[in-house]
């Protein structure tokens, strides 16, 4: 069951084909905020931007905010600060900032309605009034088949401080858009288009299914009047009162789970069964005050052949509950050694609990480190979780595997068990540091035969698994593996 059904039923009844259209708004339609924003306020951080010019784009944008200055003379102003700039610098810095900043303001809703229109065979366009450079690292980590934007005018790799006309804002918008429904034989009669502003009302009259989301409120009152679907979504934005005090409660909620444990340890000399009563009252404790709700499918496999190796993909702090949730007694972890360097309260923990925590950018370190973990699982019959991507992703899609696990489950000579997680990053994405109430689906798949594998084969034993965890998430990828 997809956590994002009620969202996407309307476009699993559509025909599939290229021949419709799903065109997305960017600002406030796929992200929750403005772009530019978080573009200005990094300039600023970094001193891209001093004093004058920052001044000036405030007095240009204040003007078109009030109305004295048109969309393609806010834009002629903003290209002139940029001019002589290698176009190059903007590129990686659209790079960047999605990566630090703008990934985790993505709607998760409207990730799944992309990906639905994706699936269905339709022809997905990011159409913004945004540059390439505010919109195009968010286009292909989404999968966009085209992007259309604003251009601004470059030669011989620098920019000249002109803008292409015309921009794609208003009018301009439908005109990109009937460009490319020419282009690719797209019925806008049949076709979509989500937005959340009321300038977008040309090209909203122009498509067959017009979608207003998180909209203006001059944009409400022309969708009210002629019955177009509104839809709002709370999945990000500025988080509540209550978010940050859940957030809160379920990270320090580790320090008394485990002294709750103490007692069993000190009455009945075991560590162990002390370790399992805490782990798996932290997982059910934190996921009850993030609201928090796990969906789980093949849970038998949790337990059919332990100790084994549970490898996961990793995108969210909120896997760390969802795995002691899930696994609950009899395993250790791995962790990063910045667990302890941020919070040493909480890597003390950590390590009482068993995480091996590891220096990832010392390798021969990190192996060494690790060691104990064969022992782990062979003589004191725990099992062993961590992630084979080896750090957080910034989105659903699959990085690549490093082969630590799969090492340690030949010398252990134990099975690999897939843990599929699919949407944590719709609870807290990377980079954000609040979790959301929400429901997660996890496939726990069938425990992965490891006693005929050999070194010397481990390559192709990594990307066999890898193309598990992609065949499952429904992503198709080339198979890469991380050294």
């Amino acid at each position: 069951m997809n956590v994002h059904a009620d969202v996407i039923k309307g476009i699993e009844r559509q025909p599939d084909g290229p021949h419709i259209g799903a065109f997305f708004d960017f600002d406030g339609t796929v992200i929750a905020g403005f772009s530019v924003k978080v573009f200005l306020q990094e300039q600023l951080r970094r001193g891209d931007l001093g004093p004058r010019e920052f001044a000036e784009l405030m007095a240009t944008f204040t003007n078109f905010s009030m109305g004295r200055l048109g969309f393609s003379g806010l834009m002629v102003a903003s290209a002139q600060i940029m001019k002589g700039v290698p176009e190059q610098q903007y590129i990686d810095f659209g790079e960047e900032l999605y990566e630090k900043h703008i990934s985790r303001m993505i709607y998760p809703e409207s990730r799944a309605l992309i990906e639905a229109h994706l699936r269905k065979g339709h022809t997905v366009a990011l159409i913004s009034s945004a540059t390439r450079y505010q919109v195009e690292a968010a286009a292909q980590d989404l999968g966009f088949d085209h992007i259309l934007y604003t251009e601004l005018e470059v030669e011989d790799g620098v920019f000249t401080g002109n803008v292409i006309r015309p921009t794609c804002y208003g009018e301009g918008k439908l005109t990109a858009a009937q460009k490319l429904a020419k282009e690719e034989g797209i019925d806008l009669d049949q076709s979509f288009f989500y937005t959340d502003s009321h300038e977008d009302l040309p090209l909203l009259e122009g498509v067959g299914h017009p979608q207003v989301l998180n909209p203006n409120s001059k944009l409400v009152t022309i969708a009210e009047r002629r019955g177009w679907p509104i839809r709002r979504f709370g999945s990000r934005g500025r988080p509540k009162v209550t978010d940050y005090l859940r957030t809160a409660a379920a990270t320090w909620s580790l320090v008394p789970s485990f002294a709750a444990g103490l007692p069993i340890r000190y009455l009945t000399g075991s560590k162990r069964e002390s370790l399992n009563y805490s782990m798996a009252l932290f997982g059910d404790t934190a996921a009850a005050l993030i609201g928090m709700h796990v969906e789980a499918r093949g849970e038998e496999h949790l337990w059919s052949q332990r100790p084994a190796v549970f490898i996961f993909n990793h995108q969210s702090q909120a896997d760390a509950v969802i795995i002691a949730k899930l696994l609950r007694r009899d395993f250790a972890s791995v962790g990063k050694k910045e667990i302890k360097d941020d919070n040493y309260i909480i890597g003390k923990i950590f390590e009482y609990g068993g995480t091996v925590l590891i220096d990832r950018k010392n390798a021969p370190s990190a192996i060494e480190a690790m060691q104990p973990l064969v022992d782990t699982l062979q003589n004191e019959g725990r099992s062993v979780v961590l992630s084979p991507e080896g750090t957080r992703t910034i989105g659903p899609k699959l990085a690549p595997f490093k082969k630590g696990a799969f090492h340690l489950a030949i010398q252990a000579g134990v099975p690999i068990v897939p843990i599929v997680i699919h949407n944590a990053g719709d609870v807290q994405p990377k980079g954000d540091w609040v979790f959301r109430s929400g429901t997660v689906e996890v496939d726990v798949l069938p425990p992965v035969d490891t006693s005929k594998w050999t070194v010397e084969n481990i390559d192709q034993h990594v990307t066999d698994v890898r193309n598990m965890f992609l065949e499952t998430l429904g992503q198709t990828e080339e198979e890469t593996v991380d050294a």
